[in-house]
């Protein structure tokens, strides 16, 4: 597979799907990282107290969920350091699932990877709600990583 995009969102599966498509890519591996306005508790990290975050929806809020952005690629970038593969970095902000799937037919990539479960837990029995409709909306292969 030439181009690979990786959806990622700082948990643990994002990385180890991230990890995966840096050993099957050819050339490109294509993170991808989606900031959701309509989740106010986004952008704070995993183990913040909610309520001392910024207000959700304000500049400061989307500043806060870029700068996690940021961290999140700042760690991708060193995993691929020595990598044959090239590393490009894209944020969005929507829909996760939706947004995904758009872009990755924007972008006409061979595969999409992403993380069974995010940053939202363990909520549903097979995989996350995000991983089940980007692999049922998909016109390519979709990896789930478990």
């Amino acid at each position: 597979m030439e181009t690979i995009l990786v959806a990622v969102d700082g948990s643990p599966l994002s990385k180890r799907a991230f990890e995966q498509a840096l050993a099957h890519a050819d050339s490109t591996v294509v993170a991808l990282h989606v900031i959701n306005p309509t989740d106010p508790g986004y952008s704070a990290p995993f183990d913040a107290d909610i309520s001392t975050e910024p207000l959700h929806g304000s500049e400061e809020w989307y500043e806060r969920a870029q700068e996690l952005a940021d961290g999140i690629f700042e760690e991708l970038a060193a995993l691929a350091d020595g990598s044959e593969v090239a590393l490009r970095t894209e944020t969005l902000r929507g829909d996760p699932a939706r947004t995904i799937v758009d872009f990755a037919r924007r972008e006409g990539v061979d595969a999409v990877y992403l993380g069974g479960h995010g940053r939202a837990g363990e909520t549903d029995l097979l995989f996350g709600s995000v991983a089940e409709l980007v692999a049922g909306r998909a016109p390519m292969s979709v990896m789930v990583v478990r």
